[in-house]
């Protein structure tokens, strides 16, 4: 078996050998040889049992949902080992954060990969897609005429390359604003700001009348900073960012994107309206739920937890992601995870798989993945459920996430880039290190060279 050396902490994908067709239904597989990794290249036949020939066979299901998300998954994998008519059993198995998940998974063997489904955050596409583990979910939805249009756009937008889904869309977020109502009204300011630029020009008000210690918690992370880029309407890297071929370089640096971005965080910094809160999403949760900023940025999923937190001591009001210059025309693009099938030759097993997938994304589950976790449903029809409905009407600050994920569109579905963690990781300390004195051109400059030259490196041994 050939391993394929990877830069920068992602060690190994390994190459898919012929698969052998053994009966069953045929599925083309979009799958990528290690010589080539454009998803526009390649395609095997995979067989995938029909549904009555799976009585009796187990699947296992990694994931990297902890906590009350984990015990959703719990009681779902729990409702489908109870309900479905075909005897399939599935096993579900918590591997920790998404990166544990991973490496695991570069140490399996094509054939014996330890699980059947995947649990993969959305950074990890274009690494997925190029590893060759995978059957690409088209080649099920093909085979099966599943009704793809029952999916949210903008969510099944992401993981779509070439006209073909290769993942599943799951757990699936984007950020939105966090206000709090009680200091904006004390404020006198009745136009929640749309824009970093807008925000600046209220943040002397929110300080000196509203009460409020800091304008804006902002934490250093790296989802925001590309958040803000789809914002403008740009692009993070080339080659259609990342959709059309594999990135070559990131784009930021010549479109002006990172330096916008920069200026604008670093005024704000300056003028002492939004501090160093400390790097990753969560990290300006807790002086917003302590009522000490008046605006926070966070992921959808992360409302029931704020307002627990804040626990009824002021209103919590929710808006779109900002943008960085009231003017800009973009949108936003989605965080989480995706289910990815694995190619383990096994007919019946792929087959399994897909109706459990099929069963995690059914209205039913979605309506009830939302009400226990804050995440999107990724189905519409989700949305005719009283389960749904309910949550809504107790929650009604959700509603901002469904409007921004319908006002946005596919094209601003976001970068895909095999060493995203590393770039985030990148982006990250190198805003912290600008807050802390470097300049904004250095920052853009380093960020871009760094990235750079992780791609270079990654596309050097993979291609």
């Amino acid at each position: 078996m050939r391993k394929k050396m990877i830069s920068l902490g992602l060690i190994a994908a390994m190459a898919v050998g012929s698969l052998a067709g053994c009966g069953g239904k045929n599925i083309e597989e979009q799958a990528l040889s290690p010589e080539k990794t454009d998803a526009a290249k390649g395609t095997e036949t995979v067989a995938m049992a029909a549904a009555n020939e799976v009585s009796g066979t187990e699947i296992t299901f990694w994931h990297s949902m902890g906590g009350v998300n984990g015990g959703a998954i719990d009681e779902l994998v729990k409702k489908f080992n109870s309900e479905n008519t075909y005897g399939i059993k599935v096993n579900a198995q918590y591997q920790g954060e998404y990166d544990d998940s991973l490496n695991k998974l570069k140490s399996a063997q094509i054939g014996n990969m330890g699980a059947d489904l995947v649990q993969v955050y959305e950074i990890g596409t274009r690494f997925m897609i190029e590893s060759g583990w995978t059957v690409p979910m088209q080649s099920m939805v093909d085979a099966d005429k599943y009704d793809t249009s029952k999916l949210e756009k903008n969510l099944a937008a992401y993981y779509t390359i070439d006209n073909k889904l290769y993942s599943m869309p799951f757990n699936s977020s984007t950020p939105i604003m966090y206000y709090n109502k009680d200091m904006f009204k004390k404020a006198g300011i009745a136009e929640v700001p749309d824009s970093l630029e807008a925000i600046e020009k209220v943040a002397d008000k929110l300080q000196n009348q509203g009460g409020a210690g800091e304008a804006i918690s902002l934490g250093i992370y790296g989802w925001f900073f590309e958040q803000f880029i789809g914002k403008q309407g740009l692009t993070y890297a080339n080659n259609g960012n990342g959709r059309t071929a594999a990135a070559t370089a990131v784009e930021f640096d010549q479109n002006g994107a990172a330096k916008n971005i920069l200026e604008a965080w670093k005024s704000l910094y300056d003028k002492k309206y939004a501090p160093n809160v400390g790097k990753g999403g969560d990290s300006g949760l807790a002086d917003f739920s302590a009522g000490k900023s008046a605006i926070t940025l966070g992921s959808t999923a992360s409302l029931k937890q704020i307002l627990q937190d804040v626990n009824g001591k002021f209103e919590v009001g929710t808006a779109y992601f900002p943008k960085i210059k009231s003017s800009d025309k973009g949108g936003v693009s989605i965080g989480g995870a995706s289910l990815w099938a694995l190619n383990n030759k096994d007919p019946k097993k792929l087959r399994a798989t897909w109706e459990f997938v099929k069963f995690l994304v059914s209205a039913e589950s979605q309506a009830y993945w939302n009400a226990q976790t804050g995440y999107f449903p990724v189905t519409t029809e989700a949305h005719e459920q009283q389960v749904f409905k309910d949550n809504i009407a107790k929650f009604p600050q959700f509603e901002t996430a469904i409007d921004q994920l319908h006002d946005s569109s596919p094209e601003y579905a976001g970068a895909l880039l095999s060493v995203f963690p590393e770039a985030r990781a990148t982006v990250e300390a190198s805003i912290e290190k600008m807050l802390n004195g470097d300049s904004v051109e250095a920052t853009v400059k380093n960020m871009a060279d760094s990235i750079n030259k992780a791609i270079e490196e990654y596309n050097l041994v993979n291609n």
